[in-house]
């Protein structure tokens, strides 16, 4: 299954979503914004730090490598990350039930109470950011880019450098 020819050339909308992007992308990573985010949120963590908590909340422990494909970095960076964070005391590490020589990472109290207030101050952050849509407008959005997410791990490139939406039975 081949993927579909592209058209001549993007449309003037899907320029302006890319441009749209690029601007919040670059808001949301800026050192300063991370900053602040981090003194709302009274937690002591870098950028590393805060992206790895979030991938764990948001799924069962996994083994480091697993991490690594998830967020997308070298595994010998979450290793260096998993070793900070569990000297802070935020990350344990626990024996993999489907082979008990490796190992997986998990969330501890502390970690899940850190990544508990990173994202409420972020939250809030956002709530104010937008406090003029109405819920109408913010369920809109927030149902378009959960879509455009999902179409764009649909249409992402895997390991083997071929479109995931190429292969079949694959999303």
């Amino acid at each position: 299954m081949s993927t579909p020819p592209l058209p001549d050339g993007p449309s003037p909308e899907v320029i302006e979503i890319e441009r749209a992007l690029t601007r919040i992308t670059y808001l949301s990573t800026r050192a300063r914004q991370h900053e602040r985010l981090m003194a709302l949120a009274g937690v002591p963590l870098d950028r590393a730090a805060v992206a790895l908590l979030r991938q764990i909340a948001d799924s069962e422990p996994l083994r480091p490598g697993e991490l690594a494909v998830r967020l997308g970095v070298e595994a010998s960076h979450v290793t260096r990350t998993v070793q900070q964070l569990q000297k802070s005391g935020y990350v344990t590490r626990v024996p993999d039930p489907d082979d008990r020589r490796a190992q997986r990472i998990e969330l501890t109290d502390a970690g899940g109470e850190a990544i508990a207030k990173v994202r409420d101050a972020g939250v809030r952050g956002m709530q104010m950011a937008l406090s003029d849509w109405s819920p109408e407008e913010l369920r809109h959005l927030a149902t378009l880019f959960h879509r455009m997410v999902d179409d764009f791990l649909a249409h992402s490139v895997d390991e083997e450098g071929e479109p995931r939406s190429a292969r079949a039975g694959t999303v």
